[in-house]
């Protein structure tokens, strides 16, 4: 009997061990698919960004047979800031996504820390508020703040973009509330014996502790104005030399005088759009998931 025990426990084991082989294996095959998916049309981008060849066709590449060039050469990158003002667009974008993720940090934060260390009446009501709104899309209220914009005399401007990032920064607080309400309040009660402000809690004590945060929060606010494009193209109106990055690329090949001829441009214009933001994500990759996972896990 003990015989045939062990036997059926050893096989009930080779099985159980068997499918759990399949199933990581089926795992990361799924996951190897994914990533091919995931890769081929940023591939397909790098590789027409040194295209030296052009075929005729708007899209080059798109037949199989044609993914990869014939020749690869730095043509279309010399061409990019020879004849086209990418450069003004990418200081244009710099500045507007350099000074909106210091004022977006600064208001996210500030909200955060009142929502999570202190109390008033209206703070129950304030989060319930925050969380309805957060519930619709930014472009909804596109044509609203372009006229608000226009009233105040600021439309067609880069100082109009940076105000309209930041304005609504602060109602995406949730995050850092969350990492902040980890932080003890005994630390707070002890500053406060000693005659510290809420300012200096805040300065001092609880930015100090939450770097991890800070450095989400402020890449997610470079982030977004350095990607988007339907905010810039309605407020920057027609003219060229306030285009953000976004914006000129897009009227390079759709404008008013589109060249199909543009296109291998585009792409390497593309691929530099994408530099700065693969070298920040990469170089704080480790305090982004910090502060996400610990905001997300307590919020």
């Amino acid at each position: 009997m003990m015989n045939n025990s062990n036997e059926q426990n050893v096989k009930k084991y080779k099985s159980v061990k068997t499918s759990k082989s399949v199933s990581t294996i089926i795992s990361y095959s799924l996951l190897v698919v994914l990533s091919l998916i995931w890769l081929i049309p940023i591939i397909w981008i790098l590789l027409h960004s040194f295209r030296a060849e052009y075929n005729g066709e708007f899209f080059v590449g798109v037949v199989v047979g044609d993914y990869f060039p014939k020749s690869l050469g730095l043509e279309n990158y010399i061409s990019l800031f020879k004849d086209t003002l990418f450069l003004t667009w990418f200081i244009n974008t710099l500045f507007v996504s350099v000074f909106t993720f210091i004022l977006s940090t600064l208001l996210t934060l500030s909200v955060a820390y009142v929502m999570s260390k202190l109390k008033f009446k209206a703070r129950k009501t304030f989060l319930s508020i925050a969380i309805i709104l957060g519930l619709f899309p930014g472009f909804m209220s596109m044509i609203a703040i372009y006229y608000i914009i226009k009233a105040i005399g600021l439309s067609q401007s880069l100082f109009a973009l940076i105000l309209v990032y930041s304005a609504g920064s602060g109602l995406g607080f949730y995050v850092a509330k969350g990492f902040f309400d980890i932080i003890p309040n005994s630390l707070m009660e002890s500053a406060r014996l000693d005659g510290a402000t809420n300012s200096q809690i805040f300065g001092k004590i609880i930015l100090p502790l939450s770097k991890p945060i800070i450095i989400y929060t402020a890449l997610l606010s470079f982030i977004g104005p350095w990607m988007d494009f339907i905010f810039a193209k309605v407020i920057l109106g027609e003219e060229p030399e306030r285009y953000t990055v976004s914006v000129g690329l897009y009227n390079m090949l759709f404008g008013s005088q589109p060249d199909e001829n543009l296109f291998t441009v585009f792409a390497a214009g593309s691929v530099i759009v994408a530099i700065p933001i693969v070298t920040l994500f990469l170089s704080m990759q480790k305090y982004y998931v910090e502060g996400v996972t610990a905001g997300a896990v307590k919020g």
